[in-house]
């Protein structure tokens, strides 16, 4: 790279300048990324202009792009957003430009109020995962499976091509107001470890004596076409909540999807009660993140359908606390 470090500029994308996203995601991807709006100048600059999506990249100053990464957000007054899009061109590798854009779009969400960003980093290597550790944020989670086999990675530690893993991160950018957390009995010490390190200010609690689960469980199913994929969201848990998980469940699988995912709220006393049926119907879990709906953590669960393997050995991870989460998660869908 011609550029010292300090020359190069780090700023935010007008909508204009939504082939600068394209070409990144080209440049590193090829045609095999599977997010295809990335693709798409057009809905980009949709994105941008509306405040859906705020960019930022690093530049030479001769203009010539080397990092980009992009915030999500799905209304103007979310509390969490999601970080995704993030690419280091060859030419940037070496300088820790992504942890620098990362670090410029964290300060754009701390000076808004936003309490925090979480993204899923990639486990086919370390290197996006010691950026975020370097920016201050926490591993609190690993999807396992959960990019396609399509997707194409360079730098991935796997043998052979299948599924990818990724590691969620969580990174603080504002104190989040004290909240109850209810979690499973099961998962209650791994809950209140991943709480106390990334700072989601929830306390644990514990539900009343008097409190009844509601009789039956509402799900929300949203399946995601292009990583093959479903997301099973609880809306209000209820006393058959494994049993309902499990058959939405085996009907996606019976579709050929490859993952599913079940995410319950931390923030109802029926997830302490009822969240331990999701490990008798065979769901692991996948991690904790909080919820850009409401205020409160998610708790997420996981499954694989048969014939999807994941190891220890295709997941790479970057830290020690990463290495235990890791073993724990591989555990407990075990």
């Amino acid at each position: 790279m011609s550029a010292a470090p300090d020359d190069i500029v780090i700023r935010l994308l007008d909508a204009d300048e939504a082939d600068h996203v394209v070409d990144a995601i080209t440049a590193a991807y090829g045609e095999t990324y599977d997010v295809p709006w990335c693709y798409d100048a057009a809905e980009i600059t949709r994105r941008i202009a509306h405040g859906q999506l705020v960019s930022a990249a690093a530049f030479t100053p001769d203009g010539d792009l080397l990092c980009h990464a992009a915030l999500t957000r799905h209304g103007h007054d979310d509390q969490v957003v999601h970080a995704g899009q993030a690419v280091s061109l060859p030419a940037a590798r070496g300088h820790h430009l992504f942890t620098r854009v990362k670090g410029h779009l964290a300060e754009w969400a701390a000076a808004r109020g936003i309490l925090g960003i979480y993204s899923e980093a990639t486990a086919a290597h370390p290197y996006s995962q010691q950026a975020n550790l370097d920016l201050g944020a926490h591993e609190s989670g690993v999807l396992l499976a959960w990019i396609p086999t399509s997707v194409d990675n360079d730098a991935s530690v796997m043998d052979a091509p299948h599924r990818a893993s990724v590691v969620l991160f969580y990174l603080n950018t504002n104190r989040a107001p004290a909240h109850p957390v209810y979690a499973p009995p099961r998962q209650r010490d791994m809950v209140r470890v991943l709480v106390d390190r990334c700072g989601f200010r929830g306390g644990l609690a514990e539900a009343s004596r008097h409190f009844t689960p509601p009789r039956h469980t509402k799900i929300k199913t949203t399946r995601d076409e292009h990583h093959n994929l479903s997301v099973l969201r609880v809306t209000e848990a209820g006393a058959d909540l494994g049993e309902a998980a499990s058959t939405a469940r085996d009907r996606e699988f019976a579709r050929g999807v490859d993952a599913v995912y079940v995410d319950v709220r931390l923030d109802q006393p029926a997830a302490e009660l009822v969240g331990d049926d999701l490990t008798a119907a065979g769901f692991g879990f996948a991690g904790v993140f909080p919820s850009a709906l409401h205020s409160g953590e998610i708790l997420r669960y996981q499954a694989l359908r048969g014939g999807v393997d994941v190891s220890a050995a295709d997941v790479s991870v970057a830290s020690d606390h990463g290495r235990d989460l890791l073993d724990y998660v591989l555990q407990d869908l075990a």
